[in-house]
């Protein structure tokens, strides 16, 4: 057998060894490769989408979160997502920025509850305030657009004197808030507007009806119980104190605890209405004369 006879079937056999090892190597080892990425083509076939569907989908959903945010942006209450314990503090700071320089507002926090969805926070509110001031307080946590609630309320009266020796009715709170947060964004809306929480004034229910407390004359008004009537003319009422201090008056000016109620003319007296410490009092002013003519009558 000649050399170029030899050669080719050398090549020949080399290229079967080759296809088979090949063949082998391909059905053997590689057909589970195979598969998974015939697998995947079709996967990612059937989620092929068109770019203009895509945007169609993105506007249609885009609407549908405006509307649901709108719809919790008109509830009274939204439950707000992760919320922090320092909110809370930052919320009654805000509200008691408004009171009375003599009310003050304590804050202690309790403890935390935790449920499926759910958490809330409990703040001890304590203090002395007017009791406006305190209605304010309690408006302001139940009327919050965050949910809160007040789960219990303690009070009770108390007078405390300045040092003008004016007399101060507060009363004295211990209560008990509750604050709700959740876990996701589906109880709140995107954009937060707080409530009205500035309520009207209310009667103030611990005012004492008769007190023993009268406040004092600092404003240098008219004392009428040590006063004198001098004379009455067209512009109003000459009237002195015992201290010889005088005053011209007419209906309606106000003088210690009370108003300037009616001068008459015809009878010579000027009448007054006082306020002692809740026993309402009507006096009346007499000149010399009159006083004189009565007591001789």
């Amino acid at each position: 057998m000649d050399l170029k006879l030899r050669s080719t079937l050398f090549l020949v056999i080399i290229l079967i060894i080759i296809v088979t090892v090949g063949t082998v190597y391909i059905f053997a080892f590689q057909s589970g490769d195979i598969a998974d990425r015939e697998e995947q083509l079709k996967v990612l076939k059937q989620n092929e989408y068109d770019p203009v569907a895509l945007q169609s989908q993105l506007d249609s959903l885009k609407k549908r979160a405006t509307i649901l945010d709108s719809v919790l942006a008109l509830r009274k209450f939204n439950i707000p997502m992760n919320l922090k314990q320092s909110d809370f503090y930052n919320f009654v700071n805000k509200v008691s920025r408004r009171f009375d320089e003599i009310s003050y507002v304590n804050i202690e926090y309790l403890d935390e509850q935790v449920t499926e969805h759910f958490e809330y926070y409990r703040y001890r509110l304590s203090g002395t305030a007017t009791f406006n001031d305190i209605y304010e307080l309690i408006y302001a946590v139940e009327q919050s657009k965050e949910l809160k609630k007040i789960e219990s309320v303690s009070m009770q009266n108390f007078i405390t004197v300045d040092n003008d020796k004016v007399p101060h009715y507060l009363v004295q709170f211990d209560l008990v808030a509750t604050v709700y947060s959740a876990d996701n964004d589906s109880f709140a809306s995107s954009e937060f507007v707080e409530n009205k929480l500035i309520p009207n004034r209310l009667y103030d229910i611990f005012y004492p009806l008769i007190r023993n407390e009268i406040p004092p004359n600092t404003d240098n008004l008219l004392d009428v119980q040590t006063a004198q009537l001098l004379a009455i003319v067209p512009d109003g009422a000459f009237i002195s104190d015992a201290s010889g201090n005088t005053f011209l008056l007419w209906e309606g000016d106000e003088v210690y605890l009370g108003y300037l109620t009616q001068i008459d003319f015809t009878k010579s007296e000027v009448h007054f209405i006082l306020n002692k410490g809740g026993i309402i009092e009507k006096t009346a002013l007499l000149l010399d004369k009159q006083q004189e003519e009565k007591k001789q009558n």
